[in-house]
């Protein structure tokens, strides 16, 4: 079977290199082309982690020291959709408080955040709705659940979250569930996805839901590659070949899920990006441990307070090995383009849920930075456009045709 793999990786490499890798030439820009091209892309952002701070009381209308996410920054970098992430960590399985959880999240991306500034969100769920909202210089607020264990193991559930704007769902968190298997958890349960994980991956598809690969372990990538009928993402993951840590993509799996239409939206956490990053984190974890578990009990009933100690610790305690740059990022995308074509690549930065990002593009705020340096590279306005949502959009269109060809075959 690796031998096959291995095979038609580099069959599928060498195709796609001949066919659809664009010619990059670096060159200097002028800050009118990138302000004209970067006004002219709807840029979509497919994982922020800020609703895990509303939902304790940040209001993101505030500017903020602190967060890397604020809606004066958001309209400063031209974002024009934003993937809020529904986040339910693991620990809230025990005792079954997941689907609470995950209802608790889903409200304060629709009250505290779209609600209470109607004049700069607009709920989106579907592609029409991205466009529309860019039409109307909004930014389209979509939804993502991260953490396959929010379903509590219950079709039900799946639709229900579905009914109230959930548009992917990451199959794992760092957890493995009762029917997907994480990354980086060596015994595997499930091999991958279970019977019923496969039940799962086929209603998200007759649903119109994305199926997200971000956090899940290699069997559980190619099990839902090869079960879905829809185009499947990665909503935050980047490449394994760069930074060898498990949450990354092989090259293997990154022309697979080209192959199929599907992208990997590149994470923008500095340990993801850079191999340095990624060999100091573990240290700096260990370290970093006793500290922050004795700021949670200091402040366990002030969350702004427990937010700004943690983050002061992070930077009296910062490890110079652990950074990344916005040319590591541009190496990734170079990496998936070469390998899958230009149709293979989007964003999602994971701003809010990693504490270390590339120093020039370390929030909402500087996305324009990006468009800069993929303009330096060599890419053409309309490659900097997939780059920065068209190619999201394509696979959402994609994933609501499939849905609509589906409609009436009721589980």
């Amino acid at each position: 079977m690796m031998i096959l793999r291995t095979a038609l990786l580099a069959a599928a490499v060498a195709c796609l290199a001949a066919g659809q890798t664009p010619k990059r030439v670096k060159r200097t820009v002028t800050d009118a082309e990138v302000k004209s091209v970067h006004r002219a892309a709807i840029l979509i952002d497919t994982h922020n982690d800020i609703p895990s701070r509303t939902v304790t009381g940040v209001d993101i209308g505030e500017p903020s020291t602190v967060n890397m996410t604020d809606l004066p920054r958001m309209k400063q970098g031209g974002m024009g959709a934003e993937f809020f992430s529904v986040f339910v960590s693991a620990n809230y399985v025990e005792g079954n408080h997941s689907a609470k959880r995950t209802l608790d999240m889903i409200d304060t991306v629709k009250h505290d955040i779209i609600e209470r500034y109607p004049n700069d969100f607009m709920y989106s769920t579907t592609v029409a709705d991205v466009r529309e909202a860019h039409r109307q210089h909004k930014i389209a607020a979509l939804m993502g659940i991260e953490g396959g264990h929010a379903i509590e193991d219950d079709l039900r559930l799946l639709r229900v979250y579905f009914n109230e704007g959930i548009r992917y769902m990451t199959l794992t968190h760092f957890n493995s569930n009762n029917w997907a298997d994480a990354s980086g958890d060596p015994k595997q349960p499930n091999h991958g996805l279970s019977p019923f994980g496969k039940q799962v991956v086929l209603e998200m598809n007759r649903l119109g839901m994305m199926v997200d690969i971000s956090h899940t372990a290699d069997t559980t990538f190619w099990a839902a590659l090869e079960t879905s009928q829809a185009p499947i993402i990665a909503s935050h993951s980047s490449c394994r070949a760069i930074s060898n840590v498990p949450r990354n993509m092989t090259d293997e799996m990154i022309v697979a899920l080209a192959k199929k239409g599907g992208v990997i939206q590149i994470n923008f956490d500095c340990g993801y990006l850079n191999q340095a990053a990624a060999d100091a984190t573990a240290a700096q974890a260990a370290k970093m441990t006793p500290i922050l578990a004795d700021i949670r009990t200091r402040y366990a009933d002030d969350a702004q307070g427990q937010r700004k100690a943690i983050a002061d610790a992070r930077r009296a305690n910062a490890d110079p090995r652990i950074h990344a740059t916005i040319a590591d990022v541009v190496k990734h995308i170079n990496h998936v383009v070469d390998l899958g074509g230009i149709g293979a690549v989007g964003l999602g930065s994971d701003f809010d849920g990693v504490a270390c990002v590339p120093e020039d593009l370390n929030g909402v705020d500087k996305w324009p930075n990006l468009t800069r340096a993929l303009l330096e590279e060599g890419y053409s306005r309309d490659d900097i456009l997939k780059i920065l949502g068209e190619n999201t959009l394509r696979v959402m269109a994609q994933v609501e045709k499939v849905a609509a060809s589906q409609r009436g075959n009721k589980k």
